[in-house]
């Protein structure tokens, strides 16, 4: 998966919007003003992607594969930086991507829950 394929994917989620509040390079995706993601290059020009994730399944990404690390200036306990080398299976970032998404509506008012997640 490639920068423009990861922004897509982030973006096809329901009410999801893109801001550059750290500037330009780094972009930050909210639902309902919470953030679930966000998408840089790391520092030898291969992006990254930072999602929220469930600590003990995070540590579990970490073990297995080693483009999954702590995320990259996040809570190391909740967030994983994915670096987008193409050795994570793409099938496997769009479901983290879902699952950081579901995480953040999780702790939404239940009416916010419903509209997303269509529950």
């Amino acid at each position: 998966m490639d920068y423009e394929s990861a922004k897509a994917s982030i973006l096809a989620k329901p009410e999801a919007v893109e801001l550059q509040p750290a500037g330009p390079g780094v972009a930050s995706f909210k639902v309902c003003h919470k953030l679930f993601a966000t998408l840089a290059e790391g520092e030898d020009g291969v992006p990254y992607i930072n999602l929220k994730c469930e600590p003990n399944r995070a540590q579990e990404l970490r073990d297995t594969y080693p483009a999954i690390q702590p995320g990259h200036r996040m809570n190391k306990v909740h967030w994983n930086s994915v670096i987008l080398d193409g050795s994570v299976p793409e099938d496997l970032i769009l479901e983290l991507i879902d699952h950081s998404y579901e995480r953040v509506v999780e702790n939404l008012p239940p009416a916010d829950q419903q509209r997303l997640l269509g529950r």
